[in-house]
């Protein structure tokens, strides 16, 4: 018969739990840089996030997938774009602002690459129904 091991806590690095947070690691405290985090920490930091947690995600920097999703464009169009960087709020929306070619661009093939998957989903979906049709 096994022993029952006393249960550990799962645990992450710093870049994981901030990747699960959606800020960036190098704007975060030393102190969550330097530790590691456990599932029920990150979920208590999701549930009632800190000042400083609270203040990364208005303000920023945001890491690139925040930045993407706020630009309305994929990762790739950033770095075609030439940004290679974390982002703060204010940067984003001068971005917008100013709307560069470019990021009119990579909108477009976004808008795009989304409506291809919705007409797939669909085709999909119909594919399904007629299989289903054939087998009743």
């Amino acid at each position: 018969m096994t022993t029952l091991k006393p249960k550990t806590p799962q645990t992450m690095k710093p870049a994981t739990a901030a990747k699960k947070l959606g800020v960036h690691l190098q704007a975060t405290p030393a102190e969550f840089q330097e530790g590691v985090v456990s599932r029920d920490e990150l979920n208590a930091l999701q549930a009632d996030p800190p000042q400083w947690l609270a203040d990364l995600r208005r303000n920023g920097p945001h890491p690139r997938p925040v930045v993407a999703d706020k630009l309305g464009v994929s990762i790739s169009g950033l770095a075609r774009g030439g940004v290679t960087e974390a982002l703060t709020t204010e940067q984003i929306d001068a971005l917008k602002a100013e709307n560069p070619l470019w990021l009119q661009h990579e909108r477009a093939t976004q808008a795009e690459v989304r409506k291809e998957a919705v007409r797939i989903k669909e085709k999909h979906k119909q594919d399904a129904e007629k299989r289903r049709d054939r087998a009743e």
